[in-house]
């Protein structure tokens, strides 16, 4: 059995990781990390990384930026392999787990959706057939969510970019005089209720529409990708994985 530390483990996400956990014959979950402490659960819940008394195999981090050192500091010391899942990461600590991950095994993804990441490659098929066409990326979250726009948001617009590198990305449109550039990517944020999540993808040419989507009914489909991710990720040698790498 892999045994699993999970990061943010008394939050929304982490508590569906555990429940995705005990449906999978391959892992247990030994312990946890949560800004509230907690022992008398099902498994025993710490404060910090630094009290952590359990080895576990592979860290599944739904918490926040802000425990980004602590985990990759934990990871380092001990040989443990991390799954990244938070977002709203800045370019920074973007490079810091690039360089992390030079002597750690580490695994991110701003979105642990299997059907996201489909949508991810069919968008870039899309982004080279479809020359001309305006492209504008629409998501959709509950009214808790702090970042914006979504990392799955930026993750669709990055891929276009890597098939049309002259795009560029504009984040709404206030206060915008001008018609609309050719190269614009727009991005636009909702927030409202309880929407897990939803992401459109359109491309408007001059006489025809197509859009592209995902509808995220529950948290547990990300919790089940993140699981997923650990499995692949037991035992792997130093360097950054993703998505692609799983689903391939």
């Amino acid at each position: 059995m892999i045994k699993i530390l999970i990061s943010g483990a008394l939050g929304r996400m982490g508590k569906k990781v555990y429940e995705a956990c005990s449906a999978n014959d391959k892992v247990t979950v030994v312990c946890g990390v949560d800004i509230t402490e907690k022992t008398d659960g099902a498994f025993p819940v710490y404060a910090s990384f630094e009290s952590v008394k359990e080895k576990p195999d592979v860290i599944i981090d739904f918490s926040s930026p802000a425990a980004l050192d602590s985990i990759l500091n934990y990871a380092a010391a001990n040989s443990c392999p991390a799954v990244l899942c938070a977002t709203g990461y800045s370019d920074e600590q973007i490079a810091q787990i690039k360089k992390a991950s030079e002597k750690t095994a580490i695994f991110r993804s701003a979105n642990m959706s299997l059907g996201v990441n489909v949508l991810i490659n069919l968008v870039k098929k899309a982004a080279l057939l479809l020359e001309g066409f305006d492209i504008e990326i629409i998501e959709k979250h509950h009214n808790k969510k702090v970042d914006a726009p979504s990392g799955t948001a930026l993750m669709l617009a990055d891929a276009i970019k890597e098939e049309l590198p002259e795009k560029f990305y504009i984040y709404g449109r206030e206060g915008k005089v001008g018609k609309r550039n050719k190269d614009e990517i727009g991005i636009h944020a909702v927030r409202g209720g309880n929407i897990v999540g939803e992401h459109e993808v359109l491309f408007a040419g001059a006489n025809e529409t197509l859009t592209f989507s995902h509808s995220a009914a529950d948290r547990s489909v990300f919790a089940d990708g993140a699981v997923k991710a650990a499995v692949f990720m037991y035992g792997k040698k130093n360097g950054l994985y993703n998505m692609s790498n799983l689903v391939e």
